[in-house]
């Protein structure tokens, strides 16, 4: 068995039989006392009781806790606690103004975006009503171009049928002179025909 549960032993014993003295002095009052009486309150110092002992005892447990600064170190932890709570208050407000900053810019690129691809669109429907605009002026001249071609090739092969015929006509023609004169002519017309020829010199 160890000391301090000697000690402890000792004190418990010592207690007790304090407590059975008292219990036996407050059964002789008890006894030597009569039946009206009223029950007295122990006092110390003849003047002081229950309650001054309980006064006294919280003014000694205040005087040592402000003695020891124990509402400094309260208001101190408080503080603290109240300077982390700041910080982290300032710290959201700090990460809500950059959320608030982000989801902004997002916001003006998604529009910028819109805007963008809506310009896209219209340069290109733009661009696609050019092309077609140009591809139907081009095919409109080269259709006016083949057509002239074409003209130009029906007058030309109408020309060369037309100076064939000419040509074909002139040359029956002089064969049928030719033939004719050959028929109708002989040397005597044509010396009187010479000779005719020559008194007109």
């Amino acid at each position: 068995m160890s000391t301090l549960t000697v000690v402890l032993a000792a004190d418990g014993s010592a207690m007790v039989e304090e407590n059975l003295e008292h219990a036996a002095q407050l059964e002789g009052l008890e006894d030597a006392g009569h039946a009206g009486t009223e029950h007295a309150e122990p006092v110390a110092f003849g003047f002081i009781g229950p309650f001054a002992w309980v006064s006294l005892a919280m003014l000694c447990f205040i005087a040592i806790l402000l003695w020891k600064g124990v509402p400094k170190l309260i208001a101190g932890g408080l503080d603290k606690k109240i300077a982390e709570i700041k910080s982290q208050l300032d710290e959201a407000k700090t990460l809500r103004a950059e959320a608030e900053a982000l989801r902004k810019e997002y916001a003006d690129k998604i529009a910028n975006a819109e805007k963008d691809a809506a310009a896209m669109l219209e340069h290109a429907r733009h661009e696609a009503d050019n092309i077609v605009a140009k591809a139907e002026s081009d095919s409109t001249a080269m259709v006016a171009r083949r057509q002239k071609m074409a003209e130009d090739k029906i007058a030309g092969a109408e020309r060369a049928a037309i100076d064939e015929l000419r040509a074909k006509a002139a040359r029956a023609s002089a064969a049928g002179a030719a033939a004719i004169i050959a028929q109708k002519h002989d040397s005597g017309a044509d010396r009187a025909l010479v000779d005719q020829t020559i008194a007109n010199l």
